[in-house]
């Protein structure tokens, strides 16, 4: 009998025989062994996921994502056609992908940019998060295109898109809500030059209340929403090239689209520094 007797005992109970021992360290190590495997066939999963993703993207630049063909990535990857149906079944569960990271890689970007401003400089908040959609939609053209542009024909977007794709949205009603919570927001109309809100519109208004806009003033939250689709067309026209042979100087079109949709919602604006328009 085995018998391991100290003050720290190697074995907190007797064992029986050897018999045990090598029981117990086959187990242990199938079971490490199964661990490893598993481990291991993820990983080399997770890499290879990553570069048909990686060459649809490249495609997509070079042809559009109307012309994606999962044969054509096997094919430039080295494959058998019928391989890369071993992680997406069908071209549409790949854009789905694609679609997904695009939109969560913009939000990444407008969330970082949000958080690297103080909570109460709104107006700052607001322009890190335009001039963040901005900037990622010009590093990655082809991914702001699949989620933006033309839809592709034959492809219906499935619901669990919608997620990824309301956080841009979400980041920017948040500032909104803030700065009103902070009573920081002001109407950009004298009284007697404000347009009127119609019955329709305030219903719809109050509808988005529950989205994040609770405590914001209709009126306001109607603003916010054009501002949103003025960011969104200002950044697509720079993007696929409509302003090309007309606006010289985008960057400064930009930045001044980003005060005025500020102003616009009713957030106070600074002049220093800035010179007052004439008109």
């Amino acid at each position: 009998m085995l018998c391991y007797e100290s003050s720290i005992p190697v074995f907190p109970l007797r064992v029986k025989s050897t018999a045990h021992i090598q029981v117990h360290r086959s187990t242990v190590w199938q079971t490490l062994v199964v661990t490893t495997t598993t481990g291991l066939r993820a990983r080399l999963r997770a890499e290879i996921t990553q570069e048909i993703k990686d060459e649809a993207r490249r495609q997509m630049a070079e042809e559009g994502a109307s012309s994606l063909s999962l044969r054509a990535i096997a094919r430039q990857l080295g494959m058998v056609s019928s391989g890369i149906y071993r992680y997406f079944k069908s071209r549409d569960d790949l854009l789905t992908a694609l679609i997904v990271d695009a939109y969560e890689g913009l939000a990444i970007a407008v969330e970082a940019a949000d958080m690297h401003c103080e909570r109460g400089d709104f107006t700052g908040r607001w322009s890190a998060c335009c001039h963040a959609v901005r900037s990622w939609a010009r590093a990655h053209p082809a991914e702001y295109s699949l989620i933006y542009g033309s839809p592709v024909p034959g492809y219906r977007a499935p619901e669990e898109t919608n997620s990824p794709a309301s956080r841009v949205a979400l980041a920017l009603v948040a500032v909104v809500h803030d700065a009103a919570t902070a009573g920081a927001l002001r109407p950009p109309f004298l009284p007697d030059l404000r347009p009127p809100l119609s019955e329709r519109a305030a219903a719809e208004a109050a509808r988005l209340t529950a989205v994040g806009f609770s405590g914001v003033p209709e009126g306001t939250v109607t603003r916010a929403l054009v501002a949103w689709t003025q960011l969104f067309g200002a950044v697509s026209f720079e993007v696929f090239g409509r302003f090309t042979g007309i606006v010289e100087d985008v960057d400064a079109v930009f930045d001044q689209s980003v005060l005025e949709i500020s102003a616009f919602v009713g957030f106070v604006q600074p002049m220093t520094g800035a010179t007052q328009p004439s008109n």
